[in-house]
């Protein structure tokens, strides 16, 4: 089989969605979907027992009473809560395609940081240090905004230029008293930007005695660390402005859209889009408990701001007892990358196969093109055999999460196909009318595109999952001694005939025309309709 991607989701569509918060392992991180991104992020500093302790990577270590998005819309904008042992933060973001934006437009991130009511003594929260980096990993060199690197009210950060972007630059905006320092750093590993910040606090704090940045940089860096200090309560705004080297760009315009009272303006209206949309899209016509409602929004922001872009190779085991010349058990596959929501920022911030599948039978509900383009991704991952790898662990950050032995992927695993439950519902969805014509249009193309890979994926599952009887699927290499584990971690194949019959809303049996009934006559009937009505 050609691998070749489903080339649906080009234009517009690809553009509209280059930015966004598609660094799912981290409190808050921003990245562009393309393989060699600048990436950004927040870190801070938390006191728990009395001890400090730098926050980035979301641990369930910390112990942070509340993390999480309580609205995002899956484009273009998303606000969370945390709170750290007293320390509360409202992280907001929001992206914009002004007049004169390089390409994927302009994004900006507020922070606003308090001390939520607690018994810790307030005393310790009279100077609050958070950190805003923002990296390059094609490894262009950035500049430091200006030489005298004090704020005033607003100031230049850093600046850069790229292929993708053009000129950009990263400003800070508050009206807060803030207190601002610097580090610069070359490399081109990105998973140990934590280790890299706690270096050079460090090294300054046993030269001076201060807990703050050097203000120094490495020759030509491409990462920029930049502390901001102040007293509780404080705001600030942190805005990205991309092809500042276009003549009639309207920089300053787009700065004050992103920053200030303007921004409050922006996200007090998407944040009352979100919440229409919200009671729109799960018909909640009638009244619903505020308690109910709060939880069903967490829920769907969670899943959209989980959404994550990972790009590289995965690790293929060799039939056990083969070695390769340079000692190696495995090969790699293919570069690749994936959009995909993940089933936990803390635990599992990657791409799982069967989860992807109920991942997506709540989010076609809220965007059918964010669905079809992760349907997408997915689809792409199929080997000539038609086998898919069931955990995706692309990329030096994704690595670095996943203990060794699980790293590696078998061919001879499989998950239960999960997305033929979205396929289903797509399907039903479109014979039922309940799509509009444009999104209609959209999914027969999509599934008329996907349609040989579903085919050889059923395939694989037939000639190497099957079980006793025709059309049966059993779970091989299962622990026959406990009936408590329904996803055993090694387990060898664990497709199950039982499972299957579930998840296709009791449709399957093992008769051959209830599985063609559930996976080809769909796809098929979704085919005819996009001749019939074009």
């Amino acid at each position: 089989m050609e691998r070749k991607p489903i080339l649906q989701f080009q234009g517009e569509h690809k553009e509209s969605l280059y930015w966004g918060t598609y660094r799912p392992h981290v409190y808050l991180g921003i990245r562009a979907r393309t393989p060699k991104s600048l990436i950004a992020g927040l870190m801070w500093i938390g006191i728990k027992d009395g001890q400090y302790h730098l926050r980035h990577v979301c641990q369930d270590s910390d112990d942070l009473k509340t993390y999480g998005w309580i609205d995002h819309n899956g484009r273009d904008y998303g606000r969370q809560v945390l709170v750290d042992h007293g320390l509360k933060l409202t992280t907001s973001f929001l992206k914009a395609k002004g007049h004169g934006s390089g390409y994927g437009g302009d994004w900006t991130v507020r922070v606003e940081a308090e001390n939520e009511k607690s018994t810790l003594d307030e005393a310790e929260w009279m100077a609050t240090n958070l950190f805003f980096y923002i990296s390059d990993e094609e490894g262009n060199g950035l500049s430091i905004g200006q030489e005298d690197f004090i704020f005033m009210d607003k100031m230049v950060l850093t600046f850069g230029s790229r292929t993708d972007v053009g000129d950009w630059k990263l400003y800070l905006s508050s009206e807060d008293n803030l207190e601002t320092h610097y580090t610069g750093i070359r490399t081109l590993h990105m998973h140990n930007l934590t280790e890299l910040l706690l270096g050079d606090l460090s090294v300054h704090a046993r030269r001076s005695g201060r807990l703050q940045l050097s203000d120094t940089s490495e020759q030509s860096p491409n990462i920029f660390f930049f502390q901001i200090s102040a007293k509780l309560p404080f705001k600030m705004d942190v805005a990205f402005i991309s092809g500042t080297h276009l003549k009639g760009s309207e920089v300053q315009e787009r700065i004050e859209s992103l920053t200030g009272t303007l921004l409050s303006s922006r996200l007090g209206e998407k944040q009352k889009e979100f919440e229409e949309k919200y009671t729109r899209s799960f018909y909640l016509a009638e009244e619903v408990e505020s308690e109910s409602t709060l939880v069903g929004k967490a829920a769907i922001s969670n899943l959209l701001g989980g959404i994550g872009y990972f790009y590289g190779q995965s690790k293929i085991a060799l039939p056990r007892g083969f070695i390769l010349d340079n000692g190696n058990n495995f090969v790699l596959y293919w570069p690749s990358e994936l959009f995909t929501a993940v089933p936990s920022r803390s635990f599992f911030p990657r791409g799982f196969l069967w989860d992807e599948g109920f991942h997506q039978l709540l989010l076609w509900r809220w965007d059918i093109g964010i669905c079809l383009d992760i349907l997408g991704h997915w689809l792409d991952l199929i080997n000539e055999d038609g086998w898919i790898p069931r955990e995706q662990i692309l990329g030096a950050e994704a690595l670095s999460k996943v203990p060794e032995e699980f790293v590696l992927q078998h061919p001879t695993n499989g998950n239960p196909p999960t997305l033929f439950l979205v396929i289903h519902d797509l399907v039903r969805g479109v014979k039922g009318n309940k799509f509009s014509i444009t999104e209609t249009k959209e999914i027969s193309e999509f599934l008329s595109r996907a349609f040989v890979r579903l085919e050889a994926w059923i395939q694989w599952f037939n000639t190497t999952q099957s079980g006793k009887d025709p059309y049966t699927y059993y779970w091989h290499g299962r622990d026959n001694m406990t009936t408590r584990e329904l996803n055993p971690k090694g387990c060898r194949l664990i497709t199950s005939h039982h499972l299957v019959c579930n998840w296709s809303y009791q449709q399957c049996t093992n008769k051959s025309s209830a599985w063609q009934a559930l996976v080809r006559q769909p796809i098929r009937y979704a085919l005819a309709s996009r001749i019939d009505r074009h």
